[in-house]
């Protein structure tokens, strides 16, 4: 084992900023009522237009299971509403209320501006170079992840 401190790993160092970044988001969503899921799946919808709990699901990284309970929850709270589909009588398409996108909006305008004092911490140059090396470090994340086990 290399004498180099835990603190110092690359995979603590992504730790360290991928729990700030979700501390920072969170502490802003909570302000609106939202979680990271929510928000996620707002962004999501309002991006992509009306989607079925699946491919909700596929688009913000969890499971039909967890999303299924997430959009019965925002229906509750009338963030989002969900009609039969035109193709498939026994699937729902959910979408955006108009509350909905308010507290999206509201959000989004306070979520940026993380967004925007990062890009500001780099040159041009900088930026790129991080975008790119955290690019590699995901695809070497993902290739270094095991399979899914049957139980």
């Amino acid at each position: 084992m290399a004498d180099i401190p835990v603190e110092e790993y690359l995979c603590t160092r992504i730790r360290r900023a991928e729990q700030a970044l979700m501390a920072h988001h969170e502490a802003v969503l909570r302000g609106h009522g939202l979680t990271m899921t929510q928000y996620t799946v707002l962004l999501t919808l309002s991006r992509e237009g009306g989607l079925s709990a699946a491919q909700t699901a596929r688009s913000c990284g969890v499971t039909q299971q967890t999303m299924a309970t997430v959009l019965a929850n925002m229906e509750g709270k009338g963030l989002i509403r969900r009609d039969p589909s035109p193709v498939h009588a026994k699937v729902q398409i959910a979408t955006p209320t108009e509350e909905g996108r308010a507290v999206l909006d509201l959000a989004y305008a306070e979520v940026i501006v993380l967004e925007r004092a990062l890009t500001a911490a780099f040159t041009p140059a900088e930026h790129a170079s991080l975008c790119a090396l955290l690019d590699r470090t995901t695809d070497v994340l993902v290739e270094q992840t095991p399979p899914a086990r049957a139980r």
